[in-house]
Parts: C-alpha cells; structure tokens; sequence
C-alpha cells in the first residue's frame, strides 16, 4: 500500500468517526425528534441491503453519518457511494488541496458537521492550521502556499460568481492538470450535495463538543 493510501485511509477513518458522532448524537440538547432516525441492517429493504452491506464492509461506521438519510433514496446512494469513493480515494488531487477544497465548501455553507469532521483531517492531510483558522473566521486565509492560493481562487469565484475568469484558471493551471481541475471541481460540488443532505436532515455535532459556526457569526 502507498504512503498517500495509507494516509487517505486514517484520514477517511477520522473522518468517519466524526460522521458518526454527529449522527448519533443528533439534536443534542433538544427535544425534538430526528428527522431521519438510524436505520441498521435489520430495517433495510430489499433495495437498500445489497448497499448497506458494501457500505458496513468499508466503513468503521456502520450506516451511520451520511449513509443514513442518503439510504432513504438507495439508488442515487449507490451512485454516491460510488462517487464518494473517487473522490476520496482515488482522486488525482493531491490530498492536502483535496480537503482544503471541501473546507472551503463547509466553510461556505457553514456546515457543522462537515467542518467539524473535515478540519482535522486537513491538517493531518498537511494543511496549515493558520489556514484553517483564517477560513474558519470567514476571512481569506494568509500564509498560502502558491496552490493552495489557486485552489482557493478557484473554489471561491466558482462557488460565489458561478465562473472563473481566465487569470484565476491560468493559475490554477500551473499547478493541476486537465484531470485534476476537473477532479477539484467534482469535490467542491460533491460536498455541496453533502452539506445540502446534512442541513436537511438537521445533522449537529456530538454532545459536549463545541458547534464550529455560533448563532449570529457571519
């Protein structure tokens, strides 16, 4: 096994745990029901099984996290699952720039639970926790690395302006190729989905941790 493989798969199994921490404990410090309550095998129909037994074979977590509303809808989560795993695993971009692109989308959408699992891992990935921080306080973050700087360009007028101008591409250029910008671009919009499912479904981090983004922060 690479050393890149055996670092995606601590980093994918810390990332889990904090799926389902999140997942377990939803609604910590309320009354109010989840909206999507934990399935386990027992309850899968024979459309969701086949998918649920690929899924407790990979993952430490079982169908817990993102697995569990996305089961609501096994079809389109075999075709995540399957996504999730490229883009995970065996995406072309470097794994540093890969985690930062999907910070830059929980950032974005202020999503708890996916900042909450995805900044640790980006620093075990080799991202700056400056970094981090200045993205968490929702400023541009400083003591960028040249790629890091146009992976961030990138993502951020692709994700507010709904292009990217030519000076932005041609840097970005310079570091990934034609694979590989397509490969960042996938990420970005996966983990849009992902935050789109983890609001909808009203996900929060555990008990007794802190949630990333206050009330009333911008």
């Amino acid at each position: 096994m690479t050393s890149r493989c055996r670092l995606a798969a601590m980093i994918t199994l810390a990332g889990a745990v904090g799926w389902v921490a999140a997942t377990a404990f939803h609604g910590a410090g309320t009354a109010k029901e989840p909206r999507f309550p934990q399935v386990t095998m027992e309850q899968l129909n024979d459309q969701q099984r086949p998918l649920g037994e690929k899924i407790v074979k990979v993952s430490s977590v079982g169908l817990a996290g993102p697995y569990n509303p996305m089961l609501r809808s096994p079809e389109m989560a075999q075709l995540l699952f399957d996504l999730a795993a490229y883009l995970r695993w065996h995406t072309s971009v470097p794994l540093r720039l890969n985690e930062f692109a999907i910070l830059i989308q929980g950032r974005l959408w202020r999503s708890q639970v996916e900042w909450y699992a995805h900044a640790p891992l980006a620093i075990k990935a080799g991202l700056s926790p400056k970094i981090v921080a200045d993205l968490k306080a929702n400023r541009r973050p400083q003591e960028m690395q040249p790629d890091e700087e146009a992976v961030y360009d990138f993502c951020m007028e692709l994700s507010t302006k709904h292009e990217v101008s030519d000076a932005t591409y041609a840097r970005l250029k310079q570091f990934l190729d034609d694979k590989q910008v397509v490969d960042l671009t996938a990420v970005s919009g996966f983990y849009v989905t992902v935050a789109m499912i983890l609001a909808m479904a009203e996900e929060g981090v555990p008990p007794g941790k802190e949630a990333p983004f206050r009330p009333g922060e911008p």
